[in-house]
């Protein structure tokens, strides 16, 4: 009876150690597989969101004349194998923006440029308005741990002194108080100044870019966009 009671504890002592070496292996395997996906995720292209309105978007262009096309063969001739996704929509405001970062903001997209801002200055909204929706993506953003780069937009003069200066402030204050990279202006490419020199480089709405000012507009930022992929890279490598 003796012998069969040792027998009974050891053999439930090893059949123990069996399902806590099978609970061992199971967790190594979890943890290789979690390494090698993160490993993984790591060799997979950059993903840049273009998070825009009908600029981003490419109004009255062929698609391959559009602001993201033609910045997608710019950053190839400069060996960048990134992936940049077109979220521009036309005639959308920063409140319509506002109401959809979260679900653009999904887990692959590792950098934004944020190019929002032209609709609200064409229909006179608030400042104050304008500035509160810019800095809701930005905080969405920064939840999400993706780096943007900001874009900044003028306002004509036809609104008075008090509202340019309240609305232009808005990007820049902005971009420091959240730590984004700050491009000054979405036209910068097309000249300094009064764009009326550039008429050349628009459609004949006078607004929207043509093939070629989209062109000049993408050598103008793309060295921004670099620095957004840089730190899009860093901040992928430490989330590791």
């Amino acid at each position: 009876m003796r012998l069969l009671s040792i027998a009974c504890l050891t053999y439930g002592a090893l059949r123990a150690w069996g399902k806590g070496y099978a609970a061992l292996v199971l967790v190594l395997g979890l943890v290789l597989a979690q390494g090698a996906a993160a490993q993984q995720a790591r060799t997979l292209p950059l993903s840049i969101v273009a998070f825009g309105d009908s600029l981003t978007q490419g109004y009255g262009l062929f698609e391959e004349e559009g602001f993201v096309p033609q910045l997608r063969a710019w950053l190839d001739a400069q060996g960048q194998a990134v992936r940049v996704v077109n979220a521009g929509v036309s005639g959308d405001t920063t409140a319509g923006g506002l109401s959809r970062v979260e679900w653009t903001l999904t887990p692959d997209i590792h950098g934004m440029i944020l190019a929002l801002g032209g609709n609200d200055v064409l229909r006179g909204l608030d400042p104050a308005v304008t500035r509160a929706n810019v800095e809701g993506i930005l905080k969405a953003a920064q939840a999400a741990d993706v780096p943007v780069l900001l874009v900044g937009m003028q306002a004509p003069g036809n609104y008075g002194p008090e509202f340019k200066t309240a609305f232009e402030a808005i990007w820049p204050e902005l971009a420091e108080t959240y730590g984004a990279l700050y491009f000054d202006s979405f036209f910068k490419g097309l000249g300094e100044g009064d764009l009326s020199a550039a008429r050349a480089y628009f459609q004949d709405d006078g607004i929207h870019p043509n093939a070629e000012g989209v062109g000049l507009i993408v050598d103008a930022m793309g060295p921004a966009v670099l620095e957004l992929i840089e730190a899009a890279a860093a901040r992928r490598d430490d989330n590791g």
